[in-house]
């Protein structure tokens, strides 16, 4: 057995060393919110907080982690309480079909840590994830408003 510190908690896993993170957080940990998207770490469905760097976890072999702190969309909210960027997500309505949304809550939870106060020029450097659905002015939205909060 390996351990993985994940959302504050020391869990174990049996996988092998260079499973993808992505494959270990969702198939032995049971945490589905980060998704699978491309398997090339372009789409960022999969992104997770590795050290507080928004990270696309489907080509991260899990050996590689270490005692990293690892935060994944269900470790954001902290005692029922949804962060700025996900209370901001859901006043915009930002989640079409939802898919991509973690991975972009992610990124964008991390941009924010960064820069607090981000321009649109900072926002489209940072939001490289990709929405079939095309909310990326819902997204913008969302993020100066959580800024702002």
């Amino acid at each position: 057995m390996a351990v993985i510190n994940v959302n504050g908690k020391a869990l174990n896993h049996n996988a092998d060393p260079r499973t993808p993170l992505l494959w270990v957080l969702r198939e032995q940990l049971g945490l589905t919110g980060t998704k699978y998207g491309c398997g090339i770490a372009q789409c960022g469905a999969c992104t997770v907080h590795i050290d507080g760097v928004a990270t696309r976890s489907c080509q991260v072999p899990v050996n590689s982690v270490g005692n990293k702190k690892i935060v994944t969309i269900e470790g954001l909210a902290a005692n029922g309480t949804l962060n700025k960027i996900q209370a901001a997500w859901v006043a915009v309505d930002v989640p079409q079909c939802g898919y991509c949304q973690s991975g972009m809550v992610m990124a964008a939870t991390a941009l924010l840590a960064a820069k607090p106060n981000p321009t649109d020029a900072d926002i489209d450097a940072a939001m490289t994830n990709i929405c079939r659905c095309g909310t990326y002015v819902q997204v913008r939205e969302a993020i100066h408003a959580a800024a702002k909060a």
